[in-house]
């Protein structure tokens, strides 16, 4: 069988040449390269890779890097950012918006664990829409940062058009499924080298727990813990170390993981998108071992 599907992957390209050469003129602007690509394997189950050098901006890998996909809760990076830019006091109480909080129970929308109504602050829906990407969390910031789901999402496309994120749109705050709701692995690690600019994102990005605001629903607060930094315990990070991340998982997206590391004291963000998920209650993780290998690689005698 795999000997009748090479040598079918031949006479396909060899036929693909003769086309090409017979309409020189035609094909002329056609990418070979690309149409080979398609043939080409490599040891990275992620569709979608880019893996940046914050120093000098350089790329270390990349894989499909321009095309577009869908960014699940990566969105949420965009989320947290726009935000924090909208917010003067974070400690400043921002409730839990109800009919949003139905909307993403009804839709089995990933969860911080805050109730309707409860009157946790600014930095809580942060946290909780980093740490535990939490829909109720990342809607309930757009409605208290912007009035409206509508006009926050707006906020967010204008921040994506001001940073030059060409191939990035978003419709919701939260990252659930719409097919109209797409970025890059490219315009992602462009958009969290922005965000990691600001101390307040930072924080937020690279904290392992964090613990809510005492209320009347959760009189000892909520334990926040990053689904990414959790997710690391057990597994070697010899000569480098992930100090925080962002996770991203829809049957559509794929499994999708956006991180920082430091290696030999350079910083680089890692961004995989696309694993493929045939399971979501019971994914293989091939993000994170993607991601291991990335990191692994990454040569730092420039």
């Amino acid at each position: 069988m795999k000997k009748f599907l090479k040598r079918l992957m031949f006479i396909v390209i060899a036929l693909f040449l003769i086309v090409i050469l017979k309409n020189k003129a035609r094909y002329a602007s056609f990418n070979l390269g690309k149409f080979l690509n398609v043939f080409k394997s490599d040891d990275y189950a992620s569709r979608y890779i880019y893996v940046l050098d914050r120093e000098d901006k350089s790329v270390e890998y990349e894989k499909n890097s321009r095309e577009r996909a869908y960014p699940a809760s990566l969105t949420k990076i965009m989320t947290t950012i726009v935000a924090l830019e909208h917010i003067d006091d974070l400690s400043a109480v921002a409730p839990i918006d109800v009919d949003t909080y139905k909307e993403m129970v009804a839709n089995n929308a990933s969860m911080a664990g805050f109730y309707g109504r409860e009157p946790v602050t600014y930095r809580d829906l942060l946290y909780g829409t980093i740490l535990s990407s939490g829909g109720e969390a990342a809607n309930s910031l757009a409605i208290n940062v912007a009035g409206s789901v509508e006009d926050f999402v707006r906020l967010m496309n204008e921040k994506a058009s001001e940073l030059g994120l060409e191939d990035t749109h978003f419709t919701s705050p939260e990252g659930l499924h719409d097919k109209n709701q797409y970025t890059s692995a490219y315009d992602m690690a462009k958009l969290l080298d922005y965000a990691l600019d600001n101390g307040d994102f930072r924080a937020i990005f690279t904290k392992k727990t964090f613990k809510t605001t005492s209320t009347m629903d959760h009189p000892n607060g909520i334990v926040l813990k990053s689904t990414v930094l959790s997710k690391l315990a057990g597994i070697s990070e010899e000569g480098f170390e992930i100090v925080g991340g962002k996770s991203g998982t829809t049957y559509e997206a794929g499994e999708c993981w956006a991180t920082l590391g430091i290696k030999e004291d350079r910083e680089y963000i890692c961004i995989v998108m696309g694993a493929p998920l045939k399971d979501i209650s019971n994914p293989d993780m091939a993000q994170i071992d993607d991601t291991i290998k990335l990191y692994k690689r990454i040569k730092t005698n420039k």
